[in-house]
């Protein structure tokens, strides 16, 4: 008999992680790789925020917070957010995590019970749907094609909507396809949400900082007040701060959800790291403007990223308003054989064939619950990303 648990056995391995440990192990035998599989800004956390850290450790702010996050780091979190979306939430509202992933597990472990539903517009983030069914949920995945840009509409939120349902997650910008709602757009989703009362939303906006080309970008609660009592939203400082590695998430919500979400947290990790929670404090509260330093060449390789895969025979790839990926589809590979001789028969052969043959590494859309396209993260050297983007082409080129 298995000592490993029914419910673990259901969940699938992250596939941007796999991916990735799959490049970083072809690169240790000493193969030419480049991998645009990691979503992890390419650029050192900025030097008020490091040297933040190292101010805490020399003054001693090496022991246990409060399980939910230093006080005054929840205030200042609660200042972030009221200013950058006109919102009134208190420290109270507010727990930090380790990382933003953990802000969702505790949301949704705090809050399903068997058979609860919760919407998932697809193409999503990898770990969502495990997520869900390691807290006991079922996830409802809505297609949300390249037809709708894809995103979410209301007549599709509002079809997918059953008693059961808990909770509505949505993602903007979206991790894989970097698409962003507009106001207008939420505007629809909340009229149907409004109608539906027992439905809670998970507003995911850790890349709400990186927008491109003057685009306005908000969250549920900014454009609808009225949700406020049943929207968690999420964020953090991994992607706008590039400080993935100091783990640290944060979340607005109300009073007794939030000190739910902090009970779990109390009886799993407990505090998150009291030097990075002091790096964070530096990030929200102190200067912005690396920020838009790090978005103005995000936006041109974006640019050059969306440019170059649309040169590629077979590939047709939309331009994304925000966070560092493009989603191309693979609908013209299909069917055709590579040049070692490899069959294109779905987005997963063509990811490994490319990596396998080019080097370079991305993640299928089938990880993202959308089949024919692939992922690609400019998250990294604006040189080292046309040099992917090149090999993307040739590989395309010798389809036949």
């Amino acid at each position: 008999m298995s000592i490993i648990s029914d419910r673990l056995k259901a969940v699938n391995p992250s596939q941007t992680l796999v991916i990735s440990a799959k490049a970083r192990a072809l690169k240790a035998q000493g193969k030419d790789v480049i991998s645009l599989s990691a979503g992890e800004p390419d650029f050192n956390t900025p030097e008020n925020i490091g040297r933040a850290g190292i101010n805490a450790i020399q003054a001693g702010q090496t022991k246990y917070t409060d399980v939910g996050g230093t006080m005054e780091l929840r205030q200042a979190v609660a200042n972030r957010i009221n200013q950058d979306s006109g919102t009134d939430y208190k420290a109270e509202e507010i727990i930090v995590s380790n990382g933003g992933k953990q802000v969702i597990y505790n949301a949704m472990m705090a809050s399903l019970n068997p058979g609860d539903e919760v919407i998932i517009p697809a193409p999503c983030w990898v770990s969502y749907p495990d997520i869900v069914t390691l807290a006991g949920g079922n996830s409802v995945i809505v297609p949300c094609g390249v037809e709708s840009g894809f995103k979410l509409t209301a007549t599709k939120l509002k079809a997918a909507i059953t008693p059961k349902t808990k909770w509505l997650i949505l993602n903007s910008p979206c991790n894989p396809t970097g698409v962003a709602y507009s106001p207008e757009e939420l505007r629809a989703l909340c009229d149907v949400l409004l109608d539906h009362p027992n439905v809670w939303i998970l507003t995911d906006d850790i890349y709400n900082k990186l927008v491109y080309n003057d685009f306005i970008c908000q969250t549920i609660v900014q454009v609808e007040p009225g949700l406020r009592d049943r929207t968690v939203t999420m964020n953090g400082v991994s992607k706008a701060y590039a400080m993935t590695g100091w783990r640290i998430g944060y979340s607005a919500a109300p009073v007794e959800l939030t000190k739910a979400m902090s009970k779990l947290q109390g009886q799993s990790t407990s505090n998150p790291c009291s030097i990075s929670q002091a790096a964070a404090l530096e990030a929200v509260a102190g200067p912005q403007d690396s920020i838009k330093q790090m978005v103005a060449i995000y936006q041109k390789r974006r640019d050059i990223v969306v440019s170059m895969l649309n040169q590629a025979p077979g590939l047709e790839c939309i331009t994304p308003q925000g966070a560092f990926y493009a989603f191309p589809s693979i609908k013209g590979c299909l069917g055709k054989t590579t040049k070692a001789g490899a069959k294109i028969v779905n987005d997963e052969a063509f990811v490994t064939a490319l990596l396998e043959e080019t080097g370079v590494a991305a993640v299928h859309g089938a990880a993202f619950m959308m089949e024919g396209f692939f992922r690609v993260s400019y998250a990294t050297a604006t040189e080292t990303v046309k040099e992917a983007c090149t090999r993307i082409q040739h590989f395309c080129m010798n389809l036949s």
